[in-house]
């Protein structure tokens, strides 16, 4: 098997494993997957019924574009299927699609308006790479819901949807979840500044675009080293994740 292949599912693994330590789980409901091949197109994507915390790199699916698991025959899920199938495959850029309910993000998808807003450095790092979903339409049971959720991304790295929770995309596993991480401590800092029921201090807009390009220096990099260190750290507590 190749080393690659072997390396992404151990890092999707800890993926799962590092979103249920900040409360990124929602029940059996959230999926991640991960583009291994074009063509055919194959993603790995976690089965129905699995808790992010006790994932396994050997237990994660290989789907194809049918929804057919090509090692065992498992169900992931009709909608997790609609949406993850349809922005890969509209998307080719996005390799690693992450999709969450977690706390503070979803909260502010049930705001009238609710966007992130540049208020905080941690915010500043997703300055004009949100699309924002505003229609809500509920379950993805369809493929042509997928794909319209897939085209509201626009090219974004993060989609908001309205009364439901986050997609998170992006070239490898280490950069989606970077995003992921830091969206939802952006969240959680915009949530408690406005319970304070005070205005929120906006960054302005040239200092913002400024800033948003020094994040995206060495961009893989500092992906790479956030999740080796969760790597090492489950390495530590929780080893069977790799298996």
């Amino acid at each position: 098997m190749d080393r690659n292949f072997i390396e992404d599912r151990k890092d999707l693994a800890a993926v799962f494993r590092g979103t249920a330590m900040f409360s990124g789980q929602a029940g059996v409901c959230s999926h991640f997957s991960l583009r291994v091949s074009d063509e055919p197109l194959l993603f790995l994507l976690n089965p129905w019924g699995m808790y992010f915390s006790e994932a396994r790199a050997s237990e994660l699916m290989l789907v194809d574009e049918s929804g057919v698991d090509q090692r065992g025959g498992r169900d992931g899920g009709f909608a997790a299927f609609n949406i993850h199938s349809q922005i890969h495959a509209v998307h080719p850029e996005a390799r690693c699609v992450l999709h969450t309910h977690m706390p503070y993000a979803a909260a502010i998808t049930m705001l009238e308006n609710g966007r992130l807003e540049p208020a905080s450095q941690e915010a500043l790092r997703f300055y004009d790479d949100i699309a924002y979903d505003d229609s809500y339409n509920g379950l993805a049971h369809d493929p042509r819901e997928g794909e319209r959720i897939a085209r509201k991304m626009d090219g974004k790295h993060v989609l908001f949807l309205a009364h439901h929770g986050v997609i998170v995309v992006g070239p490898s596993v280490a950069q989606a979840f970077d995003h992921l991480y830091y969206l939802e401590r952006a969240a959680e800092l915009q949530v408690k500044a406005m319970s304070c029921n005070r205005p929120l201090r906006l960054v302005p807009h040239d200092i913002a675009k400024r800033t948003v390009k020094q994040f995206g220096r060495e961009r893989e990099h500092w992906a790479r080293l956030h999740l080796d260190a969760l790597r090492r750290k489950l390495d530590h507590e929780h080893a069977e994740f790799a298996s």
